[in-house]
């Protein structure tokens, strides 16, 4: 079917759909257990953010829950997307890698030194940032947990957590489902599982994806790139053994995804060092470059699972990952087109030389990643209840990049870096009496992390296979990237917890979150980031629990934030302890269901200020310059013999990086009753992200990312075993800016509909 067929259809169901209230059904973790009593009632959000399966509505967690029908019926398809139905949460674009930020803390950084401030699991094993959003497909569920953790799981964090999980073998089920979809920009993909049992202890299940889109950008300079064009191939297959107590569950899942590149332009700025800027197409969906650029991503992952439970319900449980990772990536730095016949139209290009226009980059990094994680979990039962835990990750990254201009190599940045991080946790909750309880969690956390390599300067005439050796042939050291890092913390989490009755709980707690610093090479290193988090929430049930609660408040206290800056004493980027900050504010969400109506929202609002700060200044540095600072020192912002003299700004501080005040979210949906198991489902949603600072010169026309509201919607025909829908993303077509990468920004997708065709069996 075309394009253009397809499309009147896919809008007038829309423009109908958007007549009606709508919101995707409630979170339920897969099979999990509903404590719904009929149609008007709300089914109850399960999370399994505690080693337990519980009511959302019985943690003391601010958490935003998801099924995977949930992710799917709000067009949740990459973890990306999660900002748009998650509150406080923001994932900006920069390239290789995509910033998780939960109310301001997470990564500001694409170095490969700092470490997430919101951990990522994808069932129950940490992700590293690279190769990280692939298409959802056979989910289970998706779990946001906003504020510091660590005592119950895994790496600890800063931030927050991210819980993705995918469905498990079932013993006692033969079957599965597949998807097919078709939209525009000739979007093909399709997706399915199948579950197979083998006797009565032991099933498997197959899933895959395979999915594909055209260039959602048109390149008009000479190279006529294909950027954001997408080809992934995702292969995943599990295997469970059951007998009495014990049961493993091996999953082994292959990853390859092939872009055109990164839509890249230079900001749009008048400030004579981003000289790049008059390449600007200004014009949506449209970039001029003049040369190739391409990005291929590839991942194997292979995970354990395995658990004991005694007779009287204590577990033991086992999870052991292995992760290899690799990516390539060229980029054009200058992301511009600029071949004048008149020189003297572009006077800050001249005085480069004329002919420093095709400035090009290259990532090619391989990830490693060895992680071991021990459990002791309690019986559910009693007043009593406790978590026990070890955890050991290594990681080993290597990293062969090079840069070139005008097709002759410069820069090589080749550095191996290995890490080990270690943490012994527990946490426990104990009934003082039949309304009130408290927890109490301790984790201490120790890292180390060791540095080889070094960037160094091309030889003259050397080739890709002599840039890419190791040491590069010929080439002369500029800055090694030698040195050590070592550095521990205690955190921990104390809550007070009052249960009146079966509608309503009401917390307070205290927690401490801590991320690990690292090596700044040459010879330095930086401290770890902590943060004191105190918080009090209410989460309550109305009208008969059709409609469910959480509401909380929050101040935090976050120390030594680790962000990736110049280093005037090389010209290269290093890592440094900027400032401090205080952030409060307040979040709220709601689900509810009314007969045929269901509604839910989200909204956060954070109120965040770093300190005063010191910073050199990026927009001050001429196109092509990273040397060391001149001694004795010049002039600012002038190029003296093989140096520079940089110009540092100082600030009064500001907002938290990647911190919008405020963001929220809602969405309904109405199901009309068709009648022979038949129903017609429309749905709507909008998502707004407030603006959002991106690096902290705080200067407007440079460092200010905008707002944006988002809108999108479906029609589903559920006819029991099979599904049609009609959907679309980004409604308006909202042309945004989604994230910063140097000098240059990058952009959200536009405009996605299709139709969708989902059939189980």
């Amino acid at each position: 079917m075309t394009t253009s067929r397809v499309r009147p259809l896919i809008y007038l169901a829309l423009l109908t759909s958007a007549a009606l209230p709508a919101v995707p059904a409630l979170a339920a973790d897969g099979d999990a257990p509903q404590a719904a009593t009929g149609d008007t009632d709300t089914k109850d959000i399960v999370v399994t953010a505690q080693r337990r399966r519980e009511s959302v509505q019985n943690v003391n967690i601010a958490v935003t829950a998801l099924s995977g029908d949930a992710l799917a019926e709000k067009n949740v398809s990459r973890a990306l997307d999660l900002q748009t139905a998650a509150p406080g949460i923001t994932i900006s674009r920069s390239g290789i890698t995509d910033s998780f930020n939960i109310r301001g803390i997470g990564l500001a950084s694409a170095s490969p030194q700092v470490t997430n401030g919101v951990a990522t699991y994808i069932d129950g094993v940490f992700q590293t940032p690279i190769v990280s959003n692939g298409q959802f497909y056979d989910m289970a569920g998706a779990e946001v947990l906003r504020g510091p953790q660590g005592t119950l799981s895994g790496a600890n964090s800063t931030g927050g957590a991210v819980y993705l999980t995918t469905q498990r073998p079932q013993l006692d089920k033969l079957g599965g489902y597949a998807t097919a979809n078709y939209g525009n920009y000739n979007n093909v993909g399709v997706n399915g599982a199948i579950n197979v049992p083998v006797g009565d202890n032991f099933a498997i299940r197959a899933s895959g994806l395979f999915n594909r889109h055209d260039a959602w950008f048109k390149d008009i300079g000479p190279a006529k790139n294909q950027p954001e064009r997408l080809n992934e191939i995702d292969g995943r297959v599990q295997a469970l053994y059951k007998s009495g107590g014990f049961q493993a569950n091996l999953k082994v899942e292959a990853v390859q995804r092939r872009t055109g590149g990164f839509a890249l332009q230079p900001i749009n700025t008048t400030l004579a060092n981003n000289p790049y800027v008059v390449g600007r197409t200004n014009t949506p969906w449209t970039v001029s470059y003049d040369s190739p650029v391409a990005n291929f991503e590839r991942a194997f992952a292979t995970v354990l699972e395995a658990k004991y439970q005694f007779d009287g319900g204590l577990t033991i449980r086992s999870v052991s990952a292995y992760q290899n990772k690799r990516l390539s990536a060229v980029t054009e730095t200058d992301a511009s087109s600029i071949n004048p016949t008149n020189w003297s139209t572009y006077p800050a290009l001249a005085a480069l030389g004329k002919v420093q226009n095709q400035v090009v980059g290259a990532n090619n990094v391989r990830e490693r990643v060895y992680s071991q994680e021990i459990n002791i979990i309690s019986p559910d039962s009693g007043a009593f209840k406790y978590v026990l835990g070890g955890y050991a990750q290594r990681n080993k990254i290597d990293l062969r990049n090079w840069n070139s201009t005008n097709g002759a190599f410069t820069t090589l940045p080749q550095p191996m870096t290995n890490k080990l991080l270690l943490g012994v946790f527990g946490q426990a909750t104990y009934q003082l009496a039949p309304k009130f309880s408290v927890d109490a969690g301790l984790r201490y956390s120790h890292f180390h992390v060791d540095g080889f390599g070094a960037v160094y300067r091309a030889a003259a005439g050397s080739t890709i296979d002599q840039v890419m050796s190791v040491p590069p042939v010929g080439a002369t050291v500029l800055v090694p990237q030698t040195g050590s890092e070592g550095d521990g913390r205690m955190t921990g989490k104390l809550a007070l917890n009052f249960k009146p009755d079966a509608d309503n709980l009401l917390f307070v707690f205290a927690a401490r979150g801590y991320k690990n610093g690292g090596i700044n090479p040459p010879g330095g290193s930086f401290r770890p980031e902590t943060v004191w988090d105190y918080e009090a929430g209410w989460k309550s049930s109305f009208f008969d629990r059709r409609l469910k609660t959480q509401i909380g408040a929050f101040y935090m206290k976050y120390n030594n934030f680790q962000m990736d800056v110049i280093n005037p004493l090389s010209g290269q980027s290093g890592v440094v302890n900027l400032a401090n900050s205080d952030i409060k504010g307040f979040e709220a969400s709601f689900q509810g269901k009314f007969d045929a109506l269901s509604i839910d929202g989200g909204l956060s609002f954070v109120d965040s200020s770093l300190s005063a700060l010191s910073l050199v200044n990026k927009w001050a540095i001429p196109a092509g310059v990273s040397l060391p600072q001149c001694n004795p020192a010049g002039t600012a912002g002038t190029v003296g013999t093989g140096c520079f003299n940089y110009v540092i700004t100082s600030t009064s501080g500001g907002p938290n990086l990647y911190s919008p005040k405020w963001t929220w979210n809602v969405s309904a949906a109405y199901r009309i009753d068709l009648g022979g198991m038949r129903t017609l489902t429309p749905r709507l949603g909008y998502a707004y992200i407030g603006s959002q600072w991106a690096y902290p010169t705080y200067q407007a026309s440079t460092d200010l990312i905008a707002a944006r509201g988002l809108l999108q919607g479906s029609i589903t025909l559920d006819m029991g075993t099979f599904k049609a829908e009609v959907y679309g993303t980004n409604l308006a077509n909202k042309f945004y800016v989604a994230g910063q990468n140097g000098k240059n920004e990058l952009y959200g997708a536009p405009r996605e509909y299709g139709l969708r065709l989902s059939k189980t069996f």
